[in-house]
């Protein structure tokens, strides 16, 4: 037992050693089969929309996954130690983030709005363009 415990906690170590999004993905993909990963993604995908309130029926056509895979990730969602939950509301906020950072550098492309000239002149908009670069800088951790 004291063994197995040794083994994941160097596992959990390791991948929280791990700085960035392509170190995570390169060291998941020498570890992982494709067809592991993508369990393990269908899995995040399934938590993702039993939080979001759809139901087993609805998940099980858009999956196309078994009910007994959907119960398992449920009682893991309820009745786990909060992984997934905080998993999941981290995602949602870093999606977020990037949906907005998406739409002002839309915005910047279009002539004379306030994000273009933010971009065009820089000095004069230097306080607005300093709590933009807080506001959509991304987690420390999730540097490409």
């Amino acid at each position: 037992m004291k063994e197995r415990q040794e083994l994941l906690l160097e596992f959990w170590t390791t991948l929280a050693l791990l700085e960035s999004v392509e170190e995570i993905k390169n060291f998941l993909k020498d570890m992982l089969s494709e067809t592991e990963a993508i369990m393990l993604a269908r899995r995040l995908k399934i938590a993702k929309l039993i939080y979001a309130g759809w139901n087993y029926d609805k998940i099980e056509k858009a999956l196309h996954t078994s009910a007994s895979t959907i119960a398992a990730v449920h009682s893991w969602l309820d009745g786990g130690f909060g992984g997934y939950i905080q998993g999941l509301t981290k995602l949602r906020k870093e999606l977020q983030r990037q949906e907005g950072l998406q739409e002002k550098r839309q915005e910047a492309r279009e002539p004379f709005s306030l994000e273009y000239l933010k971009k065009k002149y820089p000095l004069h908009f230097l306080l607005f363009n300093a709590v933009d670069d807080i506001k959509y800088r991304p987690p420390r951790r999730l540097k490409n």
